[in-house]
């Protein structure tokens, strides 16, 4: 069946994370030392990186990370504790955590734009379908990209997370079109790919910086002729 809509991640896959030299001052251990760059980047990496749990919790703070794209206090918490064992602690870590949940500080992919005007210029709809605590609608606002977007399925807004049915299932109904018609495209093979479990198909893209994937979104569209 023709691709008659597509779903997409929105952190790894349109957008992404991205220090500048002005988060210098708060990747600084507890004792204002600053961390070099490979330290920051691995930071980073345990702020965004959508499956992978980087550090060892209590049962409290195990219990906050399984539910922390369902309840925005309780990534905030959890976070903050994957901020302390990571040497990040007080203020430092309170900017951080600010900067990640803000949706304007979020780099878009080169091809992110391109992409979704020409998904709208073809007659493709598009959803964005997000594991995340926090609206990301504004990202899409500042780039004039929101009018590109039909449906918004996020899980703090919809208590449901990827990899389960039910947030598939929501954004289809939205859609008002068959599992067959619609195409993933996400960093998470765990989490995006089990779109194809409802009968999507899927393309995984590589979750890497802004400035090293320039064609990852229309290498991927390509591969299942959509563009």
């Amino acid at each position: 069946m023709t691709i008659r809509a597509v779903l997409f991640d929105f952190s790894g896959t349109l957008f992404r994370l991205e220090a500048d030299e002005s988060w210098a001052p708060d990747l600084v251990t507890a004792d204002g030392c600053p961390f070099d760059e490979a330290e920051s980047a691995e930071i980073l990496d345990r702020m965004t990186t959508p499956v992978h749990q980087a550090v060892q919790f209590d049962a409290h703070h195990q219990h906050a990370w399984e539910q922390r794209d369902l309840e925005p206090a309780r990534h905030r918490e959890v976070y903050r504790e994957v901020l302390r064992q990571s040497g990040v602690e007080g203020d430092p870590a309170q900017r951080l955590y600010a900067r990640m949940v803000d949706p304007l500080l979020w780099t878009p992919y080169p091809d992110t734009g391109k992409v979704l005007e020409a998904l709208s210029a073809n007659g493709i709809r598009v959803a964005v379908v997000s594991n995340i605590p926090f609206d990301i609608r504004p990202a899409f606002l500042a780039h004039d990209w929101d009018r590109y977007v039909e449906v918004y399925a996020l899980s703090f807004e919809l208590g449901a997370v990827k990899p389960d049915r039910p947030i598939f299932e929501w954004t289809l109904d939205r859609l008002g079109l068959p599992p067959e018609a619609t195409l993933m495209v996400g960093d998470s093979r765990e989490n995006d790919g089990a779109a194809i479990e409802v009968g999507c198909a899927y393309e995984w893209v590589d979750p890497a910086p802004t400035a090293d994937r320039r064609t990852g979104l229309l290498d991927a569209l390509a591969r299942h002729d959509v563009l």
